[in-house]
């Protein structure tokens, strides 16, 4: 199995915090965030690509960069929130690298994402009940990673070091 790393999980759920010290950690990996490479290769935001065009859209734009991106080793690769639903995208990733859902409970999720404004899902009157709503539809697809780590209660330190021994790669630091 290729040594790459790939961070699934819920909006908020730390993805892009725990990729980037990853990355510190592992200066011979690259580190991947599908959402930003896709910001990136369209010039629009996520939230302006939903607007512009629409969900199923950026889905589509989010299945060709994976695909893109799972070559090689060496990678750190944060996905959207949304991206482990596909069943193709799924067992690609499981199947690129040790997959990690980054679980956290709902109140700690709701928190940290209350006053976030860049995320398209979330833009309506009740962004808490729209975030259960995701946690409950996702969750089973979550569940589907090679492994599961509940962070509420983990800082990043403890969280760096439980997939590092899971995927038996050293740190250079």
């Amino acid at each position: 199995m290729p040594n790459n790393l790939i961070l699934v999980g819920m909006p908020a759920s730390g993805k892009t915090t725990i990729g980037n010290l990853l990355a510190l950690k592992l200066p011979n990996y690259t580190l991947i965030d599908t959402d930003s490479l896709i910001e990136k290769t369209q010039g629009l935001s996520v939230t302006e690509i939903f607007k512009k065009y629409s969900e199923d859209y950026f889905r589509k734009l989010e299945y060709d960069a994976i695909q893109m991106i799972c070559t090689g080793n060496n990678k750190i690769i944060s996905i959207g929130g949304g991206a482990f639903e596909n069943p193709n995208n799924r067992a690609t990733l499981l199947k690129f690298g040790k997959v990690f859902y980054l679980k956290s409970n709902l109140d700690i999720l709701y928190y940290r994402i209350s006053k976030d404004r860049t995320r398209p899902l979330l833009q309506n009157e009740n962004p808490r009940q729209v975030l259960e709503n995701l946690l409950l539809k996702r969750e089973d697809n979550y569940k589907k990673a090679h492994f599961t780590i509940d962070t509420s209660e983990m800082n990043e330190d403890e969280i760096i070091r439980f997939i590092l021994n899971a995927s038996g790669i050293k740190s250079s630091n």
